[in-house]
């Protein structure tokens, strides 16, 4: 096995009841794991289901990147982590919409 490239940063979090909500499979909710890959200026975010091989687009990314390559990494996962709102008695997923830009 080889290890991601450096810049990359990957970790494992547990998602709130909401979860998080992706591009391609709707929220995924449970033991999820983070990768932040710059690109170009942006900064990618994608997450799966940890022990996983399927990587899914955080909605509201890529993220614009101002600072230099990991230095945001680690506010984006405590905001993956933090309830989203709760509307008519349901949390509701956690996007990169409202995300200060990086």
């Amino acid at each position: 096995m080889t290890s991601p490239p450096a810049e990359e940063f990957r970790a494992a979090f547990a998602s709130s009841a909401g979860g998080v909500m992706t591009e391609e499979a709707g929220a995924i909710t449970g033991e999820l794991e983070l990768l932040c890959r710059p690109e170009a200026g942006r900064l990618q975010v994608a997450v799966r289901y940890a022990g996983t091989d399927d990587w899914y687009t955080v909605s509201g990314g890529p993220l614009r990147v101002r600072d230099a390559p990991g230095s945001v990494e680690g506010r984006i996962l405590q905001h993956l982590r933090t309830p989203g709102p709760v509307v008519d008695g349901n949390e509701e997923a956690i996007t990169l919409e409202r995300f200060p830009e990086a």
